[in-house]
């Protein structure tokens, strides 16, 4: 009876698995080469995030996180790197308010390193410097659009 017991329970336990990991996209432009190798190098990086979570059925999850690296000197573009990062996660028997935290924080933390990694190696094969992407702290970020988002929706009339 114990273990009909256990089996039952095991049923209904959180289960979090990672199916697959992929690029789904990726880019490498920069407009002022060759001359710009020749220049004196002061760059200044602008990096944008942002992921999407689709849900696929039968609790399976792809969340996509996009890293777009855009370095200028002087305004001027000197290159962009972009991927887009992918993976299908099973997301099975959580709570309902714990699904969005595992679909836009613990799978982007996983996605990120491959993410970062792949930038790294476009813009040094791109003949720049070496790029490095400091770690995001994407539960901080979840939190933060939750404050900005409970913020917005105060100020609505249901």
């Amino acid at each position: 009876m114990a273990e009909k017991q256990n089996v039952n329970q095991s049923k209904h336990n959180p289960e979090f698995t990672i199916q697959r990991l992929y690029v789904k996209d990726s880019s490498f432009e920069s407009p002022h080469s060759p001359q710009v190798f020749f220049e004196v190098w002061r760059p200044e990086l602008n990096l944008d995030l942002t992921t999407k979570a689709n849900d696929l059925g039968n609790n399976n999850h792809e969340v996509v996180l996009v890293v777009k690296a855009t370095v200028k000197m002087e305004a001027r573009t000197i290159f962009i790197a972009e991927i887009f990062q992918a993976g299908i996660f099973v997301v099975k028997n959580f709570p309902e308010d714990q699904i969005r935290p595992v679909l836009e924080s613990l799978c982007p933390n996983i996605l990120y390193p491959y993410a970062r990694e792949a930038i790294t190696d476009m813009v040094v094969r791109g003949g720049f410097p070496h790029l490095y992407l400091a770690p995001i702290n994407f539960d901080s970020l979840l939190e933060k659009r939750s404050r900005i988002k409970g913020c917005n929706d105060r100020g609505r009339m249901h």
